[in-house]
């Protein structure tokens, strides 16, 4: 004879058993999920004002000029750090005798040297000096300028371009005299200079 039990399908217990299980996994299941993160907000940090900057720096304006470019800076064009403005440097240094002046705001040895050049280009018979910061950000470029109190004209040159037409050896400061030619004579070793007498004698030597 066949148990009622039997006939009538599995035990009611098994049948407890079977949802506890399931349901068991469900929560697991749950727990392990993978959620996802906050939402971050969409507007960055505020970075610093670079107009702020620039009116903190106080820089001169950057040359200008109509002459025709000639020499390796030929065709080559920075941005005044002083106001956002274009700068043809072929054009603004032909007719005349530049000291120009490959920096950086990371580089250690340009910090020691801006000073000197900045009291250089004070003394009355100084030729113009002009920065080129090179490969920089335009805010701790006029932050090292403010602080150490340098006020020279100065252009940014984010992507290489100056260094790349002079055809620079590696490394910075890098110093060249550009004559009203447009030629330029790169001083040489390229040691950072620590006086303003340094700096005259380096420009009457390559004159």
């Amino acid at each position: 004879m066949t148990d009622p039990e039997t006939r009538t399908g599995p035990r009611r217990s098994e049948i407890v058993a079977t949802v506890v299980v399931v349901v068991l996994v469900a929560i697991g299941v749950f727990a392990l999920w993978p959620r996802s993160s906050p939402p971050r907000s969409a507007d960055p940090a505020p970075g610093p004002d670079v107009t702020a900057l620039r009116a903190a720096a106080d820089l001169p304006a950057c040359p200008a000029g109509t002459a025709t470019p000639a020499g390796p800076l030929a065709g080559v064009t920075a941005t005044c750090l002083g106001d956002g403005g274009s700068v043809d440097l072929g054009s603004a240094l032909a007719g005349r005798t530049t000291l120009v002046n490959l920096w950086a705001s990371w580089c250690g040895p340009c910090r020691a040297e801006l000073p000197a050049l900045a009291e250089y280009a004070a003394r009355p018979d100084a030729v113009p000096v002009l920065l080129v910061d090179v490969r920089d950000a335009d805010e701790p470029a006029l932050q090292l300028l403010t602080d150490l109190g340098v006020r020279l004209p100065a252009v940014t040159d984010p992507d290489g371009a100056v260094p790349a037409a002079l055809r620079s050896p590696p490394g910075l400061p890098l110093t060249y005299l550009v004559r009203p030619d447009g030629s330029a004579a790169l001083v040489d070793p390229p040691i950072p200079f620590t006086s303003a007498d340094e700096v005259a004698a380096a420009v009457a030597r390559l004159s």
